[in-house]
């Protein structure tokens, strides 16, 4: 285990308990407070979690008041978990899974978005010249509730039937799936797993769902709970203040970005991480905001499919006062 990654565990450990914990004011040193803030990835380091640690990196964390601990997945993805119960102030979150959560009765809200466009995209092998060809094939799934709408919205929008389609639970294995030939096809972020079959010199087809009738609805966002939302409203847009630097700061200096998430994901293949990088980089949310209109066609979207009985509620769903609404003031 790296030096930083035994830092970072220390520092969440010291605040496990504490949420978005205030300092005590007797053992401040500085006259300028810190809020500790724990935020939980949704799944290893990657780019997309770039301007997350870069917010860090560059101090832009503490400079906007917080120290940010970010806090990489256990066995699975636990962010949602540990969000809603409180122990963690912020998380990363799919967003059809914030949907799928909600319905569910967990009070969730997303406040900010990192990226502007989906991300998911249907690879299948060379043989597989189109969406609806997957039927009578193997097809992994990772085993989150929102993979078969997924699947369905673009093998149905090509004329196929996802009930003809053999769905191999494969959990986060898309690439070695593919790659030993135990599945024809598997849902993959683009960015990610898409990048990694071709800097592989894998032959695939990509399906991106936004060509399957999606609106251009943000695929990743930052949630918290309500309950902390309501509590500590000021940490929390400080903090997306911090996140928002490191935004910037990614842009100005990819290669730096790069190495950082080089070392937390333990790896030394910089070139995928770079092309990753170059990958997500056009399609990063810059300023965080959150777009109403484009959330509420998401949500017919999301309901369409079947993500979700009941379409989502927008204004429930999301907080769009700590940033303001993309093109309104902040």
């Amino acid at each position: 285990m790296s030096t930083r990654r035994i830092a970072l565990t220390v520092l969440a450990l010291a605040a496990a308990t504490c949420g978005c914990g205030r300092d005590d004011p007797a053992t401040t040193t500085t006259a300028r407070h810190i809020d500790t803030v724990q935020l939980a990835l949704d799944f290893t380091p990657n780019t997309v979690h770039a301007p997350l640690y870069a917010a860090v990196r560059t101090h832009s964390d503490t400079a906007n008041g917080v120290r940010l601990v970010i806090r990489q997945p256990g066995s699975g993805p636990d962010a949602l978990k540990q969000v809603a119960a409180g122990n963690l102030d912020l998380g990363v979150l799919d967003i059809h899974d914030l949907a799928i959560a909600r319905e569910r009765g967990i009070d969730v809200v997303a406040v900010g978005a990192l990226v502007r466009k989906p991300l998911a995209a249907l690879v299948t092998t060379s043989s597989i010249k189109r969406p609806r060809d997957l039927e009578g094939h193997d097809v992994g799934v990772s085993g989150l509730p929102s993979d078969p709408a997924f699947l369905n919205a673009i093998i149905a929008h090509d004329g196929g039937k996802l009930s003809r389609v053999h769905q191999i639970t494969i959990g986060f294995n898309a690439v070695s799936g593919i790659l030993a030939g135990k599945v024809d096809a598997a849902p993959v972020f683009w960015n990610a797993e898409g990048v990694a079959l071709e800097q592989r010199g894998v032959k695939v087809h990509e399906f991106r769902v936004e060509d399957y009738g999606a609106p251009a609805y943000p695929e990743v966002v930052l949630i918290t709970a309500r309950k902390t939302l309501n509590r500590e409203r000021d940490t929390i847009r400080r903090t997306l203040l911090a996140i928002r630097a490191g935004m910037a700061a990614v842009q100005e200096d990819p290669t730096a970005a790069v190495d950082q998430i080089a070392h937390e994901a333990q790896t030394d293949d910089t070139r995928l991480i770079a092309a990753q990088l170059a990958a997500v980089a056009p399609v990063f949310d810059q300023d965080l905001r959150l777009d109403r209109p484009v959330l509420e066609q998401w949500a017919d979207f999301d309901a369409r499919l079947g993500i979700v009985k009941e379409r989502p509620d927008v204004g429930k769903a999301f907080d769009f006062s700590l940033l303001g609404a993309a093109g309104g003031g902040s």
